[in-house]
């Protein structure tokens, strides 16, 4: 799907940032190709100023997106999620943001996890970039309360990370 995706905007750079934008903030596109979030419509002009692009750029992305049909039926079921890592010290929770050495490795989230539990912990959230879609993705994790420094020492020393840092 990523290659079909990547491969009908490359094209065409401007809808191509339009996309990864919708994309990113899990937009959705409706029947009448607009941009949405559940009913809610967003105006194509504040997808383009955000993305930096000409609002008939997402007009065109999301017509291209609506005239084929795994794409649009890929685009129709994607979903926004509340991302609590900039609230969630507000609510006394621990954040972990986690750079991985590679994107696309194995057994992070899994090794992360086991670490958590095994320190008394529940996880709360877990939020991970797309390696495919996202140039330096990251993996977030929020958990019941901020951890120790002995469990972030463990996380830290896990196989496949490159960087940990909390909020």
């Amino acid at each position: 799907m990523w290659d079909k995706l990547i491969n009908k905007f490359k094209s065409y750079p401007a809808q191509e940032a339009a996309v990864k934008l919708i994309f990113e903030r899990g937009f959705q596109i409706s029947e009448e190709g607009k941009v949405c979030s559940g009913t809610i419509k967003i105006p194509h002009t504040q997808i383009a100023k955000e993305a930096e692009v000409d609002p008939r750029a997402v007009d065109a992305a999301a017509l291209r997106i609506l005239e084929d049909e795994e794409l649009f039926l890929f685009f129709k079921n994607l979903k926004s999620v509340a991302f609590l890592r900039d609230a969630a010290p507000l609510l006394g929770l621990g954040v972990i943001v986690i750079t991985p050495k590679f994107g696309e490795d194995i057994g992070i989230i899994a090794e992360v996890s086991r670490i958590i539990a095994d320190e008394g912990y529940s996880i709360r959230q877990a939020i991970s970039d797309d390696p495919y879609m996202i140039k330096n993705p990251k993996l977030t994790i929020i958990t019941n309360k901020k951890l120790s420094g002995a469990a972030m020492e463990k996380i830290v020393a896990a196989k496949g990370i490159d960087s940990v840092s909390i909020k």
